[in-house]
């Protein structure tokens, strides 16, 4: 009995040992886009050629680093292996991290992916032991806003400035999250030349640069969110150490700062006393209209344009119409915008131009027009009129004031023919033969006659041999591989100096290059199985490792620093061993 209770509990140890594990953690599957995240890929059996996800949407800021535990527990093996990621997302949204691989006694093994949400900028919790602490409370991005609590359409002004802390300093930075304006129409203010100025943040000495300037003008009433602008930083902050010299020496760290979330109050605009050719526009402006004639002939074309000058929100609200005379035939207007947009707000003109066409002759008034705004300095609706224009038309038939009858005081006059009425128009014509060409018979006339005979079994040949091509499938694959290989070789030599864009080029055209010449699909990318195939194909070794090794530098590629010289080495070391094996595979 005992040993049969011994045997069983082998054999469950060995089926135990026996089920392979390799899965991937993360440390949250939901983090703001100043919070970092963990990925382990651990495995309970030793394995080799892990290859990780691209973590597309997301920084490698730590990792790879690999740890082992092998424990033997009252004659029991326990093993583990795994890989680590520490990983920053580059923008919001939901993304998947892929499957990564492992082999393990010939097998290969996949992840499953896993789905993170990135939501926008939280708030972090300090710790004053944090060795990053120092970092945290001597830079700060803070977001002015001209006011909390503005009218519709009222300009609000956003200024971004980097606060960093005496005793800091700044190497660069990178935008992680930009704002979303939602319910504001929004224009960026170029900043020229950052200047570093002097400043205070609560009440403490500062140095500070303004980073990005943006104009807002709410769309809706009611509380509205400006959303934060995040930046990943890269810090210079004191140490601990000191040189020689007993002078703290610095170190470098990395720190996402966000501006926060700021809330303003948009007010409605008054009911009372709004006129009703309100249109929309608030601020404070001028009001024209005028005719670039006065005087011309019927059918003769003249521009009547209304214009709209000053500050507010020009691009926002449409301009009235005139109200011309049915006789006028008035084309649609061309409209024009010469605004520039300040931190202040919008400010120059915006007009409708209209192109007029008097058929008739007469004096022709144009009445007045009105245009109504409203006045943020006042707080009170105001309304504009544009003077009477009087256009004179001559030249041309005289309108009719009864429309009912049209020819009511026209002369009736009796018309006599004359004998020599059309004497000006020839009547005796000298008519000459046309010259004899005859067609039949002519080398165009045979051209015209057997080319259609010639041509349908050439057609009936081509049709067939491009249907049998269609049919080829395999064909067609290796034929679209080759020339997505050559396309993406191209794009790889085009982006050297672009590390990312370079190597996920190059990588494509090995895969298409492969795929072309050995009929292999992606599942089975692996350098164990490329060797093998190319061997079998009687590939000299050395073309096979240096394709290896080309494969292996774009692997490694996303987490080392490289130049470009090392990317135009790569590049001809992945021309010479195509050309090389494109001799050697038939």
């Amino acid at each position: 009995m005992k040993l049969k209770s011994l045997l069983l509990i082998i054999f469950l140890s060995s089926f135990a040992v026996a089920q392979v594990k390799f899965e991937a953690k993360a440390s949250k599957t939901q983090l703001g886009v100043n919070e970092r995240l963990r990925i382990d890929f651990t495995m309970n059996e030793d394995g080799d050629n892990f290859t990780p996800p691209s973590f597309e949407n997301f920084k490698v800021v730590g990792g790879p680093s690999q740890s082992i535990n092998n424990s033997w527990i009252n004659g029991v093996r326990s093993f583990s292996k795994s890989y680590t990621y520490f990983l920053s997302p580059t923008k919001r949204g939901t993304f998947s991290i892929g499957q990564s691989s492992i082999e393990i006694d010939g097998e290969v093994y996949k992840t499953s992916p896993i789905k993170i949400t990135v939501t926008a900028a939280v708030d972090i919790p300090k710790d004053p032991n944090d060795p990053n602490y120092i970092a945290s409370e001597s830079i700060h991005l803070v977001a002015e806003v001209s006011t909390t609590n503005p009218y519709l359409n009222e300009p609000v002004s956003v200024v971004y400035k980097l606060y960093v802390a005496e005793n800091t300093g700044v190497r660069n930075w990178s935008e992680l999250d930009s704002p979303r304006y939602n319910d504001f129409w929004s224009q960026n203010i170029d900043v020229k030349g950052q200047q570093v100025k002097e400043g205070k943040y609560k009440g403490e000495n500062y140095r500070y640069v303004v980073l990005k300037k943006t104009v807002l003008y709410p769309q809706k009433t009611g509380k509205l969110n400006i959303e934060p602008l995040s930046l990943d930083v890269s810090v210079e902050v004191p140490s601990k150490r000191r040189d020689v010299f007993g002078r703290l020496m610095m170190t470098t760290t990395n720190r996402i700062v966000t501006a926060g979330k700021r809330t303003i109050n948009v007010k409605p605009l008054p009911s009372s006393g709004r006129p009703n050719d309100f249109s929309g526009a608030v601020g404070n402006f001028e009001f024209n209209m005028m005719s670039n004639k006065s005087t011309l002939k019927a059918t003769e074309a003249f521009e009547l344009k209304l214009e709209v000058s000053g500050k507010g929100n020009l691009k926002l609200f449409k301009l009235p119409k005139p109200n011309l005379p049915s006789a006028l035939e008035v084309y649609e207007p061309e409209h024009s915008e010469k605004v520039s947009t300040t931190l202040s707000g919008m400010r120059g003109s915006i007009s409708d131009t209209y192109t007029v066409v008097p058929n008739t002759q007469g004096q022709y008034p144009i009445p007045t027009v009105t245009f109504s705004y409203f006045d943020l300095n006042t707080e009170t609706y105001k309304t504009l009129s544009s003077n009477e224009l009087v256009v004179s038309v001559t030249g041309g038939p005289k309108s009719n004031s009864n429309e009912n009858s049209p020819f009511e005081g026209v002369q009736k006059t009796s018309v006599t023919a004359l004998s020599n009425q059309f004497s000006s128009f020839k009547s005796n014509g000298h008519l000459e033969p046309i010259a004899k060409n005859p067609f039949y018979n002519t080398s165009l006339f045979w051209w015209l006659f057997l080319g259609p005979l010639i041509l349908i079994p050439m057609v009936i040949l081509l049709t067939r041999k491009l249907s049998q091509r269609a049919m080829d499938i395999e064909g067609n694959k290796t034929r679209k591989s080759n020339k997505l290989a050559r396309k993406y070789l191209s794009a790889a030599k085009k982006t050297i100096g672009k590390k990312d864009a370079f190597y996920v080029a190059l990588e494509k055209a090995l895969h298409n290059y492969l795929k072309s010449k050995l009929k292999i699909e992606t599942s089975d990318f692996r350098k164990e199985k490329i060797s093998i195939l190319l061997s079998q194909k009687e590939v000299q070794k050395e073309p096979i490792s240096q394709f290896l090794e080309v494969l292996e530098s774009c692997e490694l590629a996303r987490y080392t620093p490289l130049e470009v010289a090392d990317m135009e080495r790569d590049y001809q070391k992945a021309a010479e061993v195509i050309n090389a094996l494109d001799k050697q595979l038939k």
